[in-house]
């Protein structure tokens, strides 16, 4: 850091940062846009800056009922990975991460990527078995993973329990070295500034309350800021895409469910990687300012609040205090949560929809912001193109109707809600 960034730091401190621009412009809409994408988000604004950089279009706006960052992009527990079995999956997600390798440089914005490695447990001869074909098929398709042995994970994280007495006995682990995390906020707020430089029109405060039509195709929005004219439109409201796609007539094969998260106080280094299970229904890993992250599984019924339910996150506390006992001391400072797209086979849907001009980009599950780079890049080549990128071909909305569903049950850390 250089002797004036330090000096602007410290002038920054001390007057409450009065003297500081905004990253991004507040600007009116516009009667009309090429390119709308509904919803600020990571994914949103990804597809809006990957327009802009990539396909050369200007004339595209993100409409944000909220504010940036204020859904689920601050709303997750921050994990990178790529670790899928079914190729259609690990394809998408392994592009991602490869983008996640160079995103700070790429947006000359510091998102904090952290490759400190995503850790599987296994804890039965069955876990071992599909972590085993799991690592088998990253492998086939040049993706790391490392099958590692009883002692390789007790010598990686030496605070869990490894003892044949342990709740969940551990017998080992599938390792994705590449994996690991990346700060949510940062992300959102590199894509802002970067899509706004490049002319992007981010509008915040602006709700979708309905569609504009002409015979069967939509072309515009009607918002609380008013009508606007767009030629295509992207939905890309994370756990809000029922109630968006709603408006347009569509009934999608999605339910809107809580996904809860906690931290504890910041301590020393204690946690190494993202550790997570092949059976359990919690993940934990360490954030960069100490504190000890906890997650779990989906509360498993419809809602749209940003609160979920004690039981659900006591039942995470519960598994992950059994892996690593020595964490029961530590004190709980906040709690969150997020409202997410739980499709029907656990895999997201990108494309196009029935309705003419009108495409869609959601039912990420809990797996949605991994893939934000890779969401957005594919998802602007089909808003410029109007046809998928192959990367997300196989995710189309019609799968469901032909029976082409991606169901990657077992292999993520909670399978059971898959």
């Amino acid at each position: 850091m250089s002797r004036y960034s330090a000096l602007g730091l410290l002038r920054g401190a001390l007057n409450g940062q009065k003297h500081w621009q905004p990253a991004w412009r507040d600007p009116e809409p516009k009667s009309h846009y090429d390119i709308i994408v509904i919803g600020g988000g990571g994914h949103g604004l990804a597809t809006a800056y990957y327009l802009a950089k990539v396909h050369g279009l200007r004339n595209i706006a993100v409409l944000e009922k909220g504010w940036i960052g204020g859904g689920n992009t601050g709303r997750n527990t921050t994990i990178v990975r790529s670790n899928y079995r079914q190729p259609a999956l690990h394809n998408l997600f392994e592009f991602g991460l490869k983008m996640w390798e160079h995103l700070s440089d790429e947006l000359n914005y510091n998102v904090m990527f952290s490759p400190r490695g995503s850790l599987t447990l296994g804890h039965s001869d069955a876990d071992m078995t599909m972590l085993a074909q799991r690592g088998d098929a990253m492998r086939c398709s040049g993706i790391d993973a490392e099958l590692l042995t009883r002692d390789q994970v007790a010598k990686m994280e030496p605070l869990l329990d490894m003892s044949r007495e342990a709740r969940f006995p551990i017998q080992g682990a599938l390792l994705q070295g590449r994996g690991g995390t990346a700060r949510h906020d940062a992300v959102a707020w590199g894509y802002a500034r970067g899509a706004d430089s490049l002319g992007v029109d981010i509008i915040q405060k602006c709700e979708v309350t309905g569609f504009v039509w002409d015979g069967k195709a939509v072309v515009g929005v009607e918002t609380t800021r008013g009508r606007i004219g767009a030629g295509r439109i992207g939905i890309c409201v994370a756990g809000h895409s029922g109630h968006v796609a709603g408006l347009a007539g569509l009934k999608l094969p999605i339910e809107s469910q809580t996904l809860q998260a906690m931290v504890t106080e910041g301590v020393k280094p204690m946690i190494k990687s993202v550790i997570q299970t092949q059976s359990l229904h919690c993940y934990i890993s360490q954030s960069d300012k100490g504190g000890i992250v906890f997650g779990g599984d989906p509360d498993n019924w419809p809602s749209y609040a940003q609160r979920g339910n004690p039981m659900i996150m006591e039942g995470a506390i519960a598994q992950g205090l059994a892996l690593v006992p020595s964490l029961s001391r530590l004190r709980m400072v906040r709690t969150w949560s997020g409202v997410t797209d739980m499709s029907f086979d656990g895999s997201p849907i990108i494309g196009e929809t029935p309705v003419q001009n009108l495409f869609l980009n959601g039912g990420w599950c809990y797996g949605g912001f991994k893939a934000t780079p890779a969401s957005g890049w594919t998802y602007a080549y089909t808003l410029a193109n109007g046809k998928p990128h192959k990367l997300n071909a196989p995710f189309a909305l019609d799968r469901f109707e032909k029976g082409a569903t991606i169901d990657e049950t077992g292999t993520g850390p909670m399978p059971n809600s898959r």
